[in-house]
């Protein structure tokens, strides 16, 4: 696991503090520097990458009543000689918890906070995304519907959602709602006058329109894994692994067929695609609650954890509802 260098620029100097919190928490190394004017001052710290979240919050609580102070959380490449990697590490043992130690709250909170803000970007992906996913379903052509799910812009804001409420950040989970209200509402705008546009004959009998006006117990399960691998790739940093997750729990295809069915007058068909697009929408939010929690991901501060448990009672209470309740409609049709 990756270490990482923790640099505090402030204007006052609390070397004892900041040493003595660099040893609690086994810091590899760690070095001063003061400004030429004695009015800057700058604390560096090398600690293993596991315990990045936790001293980041302690260090944030020694200078909280301070004024111009920064903490920056940079990434290293390599360390000579290096620590035995079976040395006895001390600190706060929750802090392995904490977002596999490969990135902040506060780093995963700028990534994920980039999912649930509504611009013309946003727009302009749903739409493409949308069209791209008609044009596969309509051709059979699997190739072009998984560049539509690649684009996957519903994802970000159902993550933020989630990740908003493990927080008890209300103005995220506002935000959230807001994307994904105008996200699907533009989606079925455009599924719906292209299916009104198009024969459904031309496309009834292809397979990528038949695999989304059914939903079976199994897209249960693979929904909730992929929910999971969602969050675990974002709190561990592995970018690469999200192309992956974004195919395996795509909302929008069925969303599309939603759409198609509608606009074309298929009923039926249009109840299993509803069917299989709420159960991705509730598993991803369900699963990343869960992983969330289990990485030790909370507010920083006791008020704010206050705050945001009941929030978590509730959404979990709420998706777990509903996803039984889809449960039992699948099971009945």
């Amino acid at each position: 696991m990756a270490d990482k260098i923790i640099k505090i620029l402030s204007e006052n100097d609390k070397e004892p503090q900041l040493r003595a919190l660099a040893e609690d928490y086994s810091a590899i190394t760690f070095w001063d520097k003061r400004g030429s004017d004695n009015n800057n001052y700058e604390f560096n710290i090398v600690v293993p990458a596991e315990y990045v979240q936790a001293l980041t919050d302690k260090i944030q609580t020694a200078l909280g009543s301070e004024k111009g102070w920064h903490i920056l959380t940079l990434k290293l490449e390599s360390i000579i000689p290096r620590q035995d990697d079976q040395q006895d590490v001390g600190g706060n043992e929750n802090a392995k918890k904490l977002v596999s130690g490969e990135i902040t709250r506060e780093a995963l909170y700028e990534t994920i906070e980039q999912g649930a803000k509504f611009h013309t970007d946003f727009i302009a992906l749903v739409v493409l995304s949308t069209i791209v996913a008609a044009i596969g379903i309509i051709n059979d052509n699997l190739a072009v519907v998984i560049a539509a799910m690649v684009i996957a812009p519903l994802l970000g804001p159902n993550l933020a959602l989630s990740f908003g409420v493990t927080l008890g950040d209300r103005g995220m989970v506002a935000k959230a709602l807001q994307t994904n209200a105008v996200g699907f509402g533009l989606t079925l705008i455009l599924s719906i006058s292209i299916g009104f546009l198009i024969p459904a004959h031309s496309y009834v009998d292809n397979i990528e329109y038949l695999t989304r006006i059914e939903a079976g117990f199994s897209a249960v399960i693979v929904a909730l894994a992929s929910g999971v691998a969602a969050v675990l790739s974002l709190t561990s940093g592995i970018s690469s692994a999200m192309v992956g997750v974004m195919v395996a729990v795509a909302m929008m295809p069925p969303a599309v067929v939603f759409g198609l069915t509608l606009g074309s007058g298929q009923l039926e068909a249009s109840y299993g695609a509803a069917l299989l697009l709420g159960v991705n929408i509730i598993c991803v939010n369900l699963a990343a609650q869960f992983v969330f929690a289990f990485k030790g991901i909370r507010p920083r501060t006791w008020y704010q954890r206050k705050k945001s448990e009941q929030s978590i009672r509730f959404s979990v209470m709420f998706w777990t509802l509903l996803l039984l309740v889809l449960m039992a409609l699948i099971f009945m049709s």
